[in-house]
């Protein structure tokens, strides 16, 4: 729901109905996550995307089936053997979208979820989109951490969904549990979708240079929150790095330990240091590697790295925190010019975070998407 939540709220607080799709499940190589979601509005405009393309058409007519009075209505979506044209979805993929109507009275909890969203606080809806009591079906329940609103139907399912809606929201998944029809633990009948809403992960370069401006870009375009911090004030400059989240003027070794203790990067946060320069990228390294960080990744050659590798085990680094190290940083794509360098350190981040192994597809056989 997050890339149409801006247009549903202010269709919302317009007090207009929204017919609105989200993919809840996926299976094989299916081509958008859980939480994807399009909505069509009751003047016939849609947003979003649930399938690249492949579907829009059944689900643009299930929200409008849905705003013109039926109900909500769960649906799977994939292809037959006989005709893989069938359902649209020809990429061989399977996905299970719910389709809901929303509007004020049966989404009167949104404006907390945008509010939630805008604040960086993280916050999970859950709806029910299974029940054997159609009543049931499109409740939703909203849970923080500290904290829920709404109801599923019943107090029972509700304090049944909230730790395991919390431990989704904590590592950040979304997707549908199972239960019997009050909740119970072992069952069946009761489908919730889990849809957790992050804050954005954080991407943090080190070294204002103009790698670092093109890997900015390709940090935001990927997700990120961006920050720049160099220690030299004529570098460090909105104007050198317009667009970019921050642009910090410090130590980088000094920024990360206080962001650190201030719990401002986790295990999703990416550190790129393009330094250059031993007094710079060797203390941020040293502090970076301690962490339990996503992705850390150091620019050089071969020479710069082994160089590195030395001071840092003169500081105290054991091999084990070393190997956590991305250097000489990115994918082998022959990238020359930032751009391309940021493209190729891009294609890393990706390449471990769904454990795809950089190689041309054309090459291989099986599912190009990884579990």
């Amino acid at each position: 729901m997050r890339d149409v939540l801006d247009e549903l709220t202010k269709r919302w607080e317009s007090g207009e109905s929204i017919g609105l799709g989200t993919v809840v499940a996926t299976f094989r190589s299916a081509p958008r996550p859980p939480g994807a979601s399009m909505l069509v509005t009751s003047d016939g405009e849609a947003f979003g995307s649930v399938s690249g393309g492949c579907v829009e058409g059944a689900v643009y007519d299930e929200a409008t089936a849905v705003l013109d009075g039926s109900e909500p209505v769960l649906r799977r979506y994939g292809v037959s053997d006989d005709d893989a044209f069938a359902v649209g979805l020809t990429c061989g993929g399977i996905l299970d979208v719910f389709v809901e109507r929303v509007d004020r009275e049966t989404f009167p909890e949104l404006d907390e979820v945008a509010a939630s969203v805008r604040a960086e606080e993280p916050v999970a809806v859950v709806t029910v989109v299974e029940h054997p009591d159609a009543a049931k079906v499109g409740k939703h329940l909203l849970v923080w951490r500290d904290r829920s609103s709404g109801g599923l139907g019943s107090a029972r399912i509700d304090d049944a969904v909230l730790d395991d809606a919390r431990g989704m929201l904590a590592s950040g998944r979304s997707g549908v549990i199972e239960y019997g029809p009050e909740g119970q633990r072992r069952g069946e009948g009761l489908r919730v979708f889990v849809n957790s809403f992050e804050p954005p992960p954080r991407m943090l370069v080190f070294g204002a240079i103009d790698f670092a401006a093109a890997m900015a870009r390709m940090g935001a375009f990927l997700g990120y929150r961006v920050t720049v911090c160099d220690a030299r004030p004529v570098f460090a400059t909105h104007s050198r790095f317009p667009g970019v989240d921050d642009v910090v003027v410090d130590w980088p070794h000094r920024y990360l330990a206080a962001e650190a203790a201030a719990g401002r990067v986790d295990e999703r946060t990416a550190v790129m240091v393009l330094t250059h320069d031993p007094k710079f990228d060797v203390p941020v390294l040293e502090e970076a590697l301690r962490l339990d960080l996503g992705y850390v990744g150091a620019m050089g050659s071969r020479r710069t790295h082994e160089d590195r590798l030395r001071r840092l085990r003169e500081q105290g680094l054991g091999e084990e925190e070393l190997a956590k190290l991305s250097s000489p940083i990115g994918l082998d794509l022959g990238a020359r010019t930032p751009e391309e360098t940021a493209v190729s350190i891009a294609a890393e981040l990706i390449s471990l975070r769904w454990g795809g192994r950089g190689v041309r597809l054309t090459d291989l056989e099986g599912p190009i998407h990884h579990s």
